[in-house]
């Protein structure tokens, strides 16, 4: 399969025209007490996480200054407001000792200096060099596993500095972000297709039930492979359904009348309306299938 350049911010694109077309509608929005302060997720829940591990690390800061480095007992205790599932604090000193790492006590006091996230980023340069700037904290990305896999995931990480008597420290906590915002990648699609009409695959590229987290919307989002010489037998979608090219040549018939298809080509066809889609050219004729409410069998009914 063609790589396929640009694809996912003329996808954002697309999506824009759904919701301000009033495809996605937004919920009511929520309002939370954090410590102090009053917050909604009117921003997303990611707004809210972010939120929450700051002052996660604020508190455990504050707990430092109280009790020094007793406060590290409090910061091992399983299924407590410092540790539980994937939440934890890791704490540095600024010279590249771990001093508090709760997933795993024994590596507490080794050196992690040259420590590298999976795609080689320096986790020594990311942690020690954000908590001594001179913001004295920020927000860093990297890939690392969660506790107990080995596959690395995306983990977005608080950073900020704090000392206690002559010594400093940087206090860190993160979250995992594919536990609130929703990814997919064509690349990585190719055993998920499945044939259909003889020549033409298909892949879920996005659906609210099949997908493992709430994702709140009602639409959905097809990958189409036509083979050269192939076609989508005619057939009538209950729902509007959009059509956008990635690549390769093809027509699609719209009650009968054709409309050509080429590399970016945007076309909407009304509910009700029969089409049939083929590929004219000598590559394959690939493109999104957006239908909105989401692709259901019960929606589409096939024609002569």
């Amino acid at each position: 399969m063609k790589k396929i350049s640009n694809i996912l911010s003329i996808l954002s694109i697309v999506l824009l025209i759904i919701t301000v077309a009033g495809c996605v509608q937004p919920e009511e929005t929520a309002v939370y007490e954090l410590g102090n302060e009053t917050v909604n997720d009117e921003q997303s829940n990611l707004y809210l996480q972010k939120e929450i591990t700051m002052t996660m690390v604020n508190e455990a800061i504050g707990l430092m200054n109280e009790k020094g480095e007793l406060a590290f007992e409090d910061f091992r205790e399983k299924d407590s407001k410092w540790y539980h599932n994937d939440t934890y604090l890791s704490i540095w000193t600024t010279e590249g000792i771990r001093v508090s790492f709760a997933p795993n006590v024994s590596s507490e006091g080794e050196s992690v200096i040259g420590l590298k996230d999976y795609n080689g980023e320096p986790l020594d340069e990311l942690f020690i060099g954000t908590a001594m700037s001179e913001e004295a904290q920020g927000w860093v990305s990297y890939h690392w596993p969660r506790p107990g896999e080995t596959s690395p995931s995306l983990k977005h990480t608080f950073v900020k500095r704090t000392s206690i008597g002559d010594k400093t420290y940087a206090v860190t906590s993160g979250f995992y972000v594919d536990d609130y915002i929703y990814t997919n990648d064509i690349e990585t699609l190719g055993d998920e297709h499945f044939t259909r009409f003889g020549d033409v695959s298909l892949a879920t590229f996005l659906h609210p039930a099949t997908a493992e987290m709430d994702l709140n919307v009602d639409y959905s989002i097809a990958h189409v492979i036509i083979r050269p010489g192939g076609s989508i037998e005619p057939h009538v979608m209950t729902n509007p359904e959009t059509h956008f090219v990635l690549a390769g040549e093809g027509v699609i018939y719209i009650e009968d009348v054709p409309f050509e298809l080429s590399k970016g080509k945007l076309i909407l066809v009304p509910a009700n309306s029969k089409q049939q889609t083929e590929n004219t050219g000598n590559v394959d004729l690939e493109l999104f299938a957006i239908n909105q409410p989401a692709w259901s069998s019960d929606n589409e009914r096939m024609v002569e």
